[in-house]
């Protein structure tokens, strides 16, 4: 079983984060600038198994697609056209970064530090993993009634 790397896709940085080998927990992994992902993930992949991508996905409160789908949906094309053994799975990501914050808030993370963007997109991509990762296994459990 491979890992599953999540995704918090941004114009200039995207927020990186990673299971653990048997899929259960969510890790913040690193931060790249946006032009270098392509060859992260090229290097990623030499030393590590990945089953699938799970990337955060910009919809409004009106569950509609954001102004920002018209950076992320070609980033999706070209990872899915890249990678057709993959899965890609979106998820919601709205709040993700105030939740990041207040998680740093909370882990008690220094106020100069909470000001470091890479960190904020590295723990956005974790909760965006995480979430997926625990709807997933909700989803499992679930039994179905014919």
């Amino acid at each position: 079983m491979g890992r599953i790397l999540g995704i918090d896709y941004g114009k200039k940085r995207v927020g990186l984060a990673v299971t653990d080998p048997l899929q259960i927990i969510a890790s913040p992994l690193k931060t790249v600038g946006t032009q270098e992902f392509d060859d992260f993930i090229g290097e990623y992949l030499q030393s590590e198994e990945l089953d699938a991508f799970v990337i955060g996905y910009p919809v409004q409160l009106n569950n509609k697609p954001s102004e920002s789908v018209k950076y992320i949906d070609p980033f999706i094309r070209k990872l899915k056209k890249r990678f057709p053994d993959k899965e890609v799975h979106l998820v919601d990501e709205r709040f993700t970064s105030q939740m990041a914050f207040k998680a740093m808030i909370e882990g008690g993370v220094k106020k100069m530090e909470r000001r470091n963007k890479s960190m904020v997109d590295r723990i956005s991509a974790s909760i965006i993993l995480q979430s997926w990762l625990e709807s997933r296994s909700a989803n499992k459990g679930n039994i179905k009634h014919k």
